[in-house]
């Protein structure tokens, strides 16, 4: 489940669960897998799993209300791969792809969701929610981002080993980790564990 309707609960490969918000929808959705070597962590297998992991995102969508198809589940793919390459160039300051450019406005071409205000003064999304609307809600979220003042700050996790990536939000611009609970703590351990070696070596 998300915390304060944001962010997500990831499970790493040894299991450790932990809480990682990266501060913007379309990079939430880099969670799902992506090329190369983060085929491994694939999640979008197929349109039930898109569903699901909708359901989890900071959209708010109910499990039982998106309609989607094999097709959606292949575009979310597509568009999620898309979306790793330019987020790795703009923090690279590199060129941006022109194949992944035209993925991600061909996505956001499409009508995304539709917000409507409940009488409980909640949002909800107008009926029938399809897969390719919330992928377009996914894309303009990365036009958006990547076109605003918050494209400066897309950082990587500061772990050697960790891929995620997350837009820097806080007051100092110092976010290093992809969450404290993870990354920041593992690199805590290891400092306290070379500091202790250090003083062990230098008092025998």
């Amino acid at each position: 489940m998300s915390e304060a309707a944001t962010g997500l609960v990831l499970q790493a490969l040894d299991g450790a669960r932990f809480r990682f918000d990266p501060g913007a929808l379309c990079l939430e959705f880099l969670t799902t897998g992506g090329p190369g070597p983060l085929s491994r962590h694939e999640a979008l297998h197929g349109p039930r799993e898109l569903a699901d992991w909708l359901a989890l995102s900071r959209l708010g969508l109910g499990p039982g209300e998106i309609r989607a198809g094999p097709e959606d589940a292949a575009a979310g793919r597509r568009l999620r791969d898309a979306l790793w390459r330019l987020v790795r160039a703009v923090i690279e300051d590199a060129p941006l792809p022109a194949g992944d450019l035209a993925e991600v406005n061909r996505a956001a071409a499409c009508p995304a969701l539709v917000p409507r205000l409940t009488p409980d003064r909640t949002r909800a999304w107008a009926a029938p929610v399809t897969g390719a609307q919330a992928l377009s809600s996914i894309a303009r979220d990365a036009v958006e981002l990547l076109t605003g003042t918050d494209a400066g700050r897309i950082r990587e996790c500061g772990a050697g080993d960790c891929p995620l990536v997350f837009v820097d939000l806080s007051r100092s611009g110092r976010r290093r980790w992809c969450s404290m609970e993870r990354c920041g703590n593992r690199h805590k351990v290891r400092a306290l564990r070379a500091r202790r070696d250090r003083t062990e070596e230098e008092n025998p």
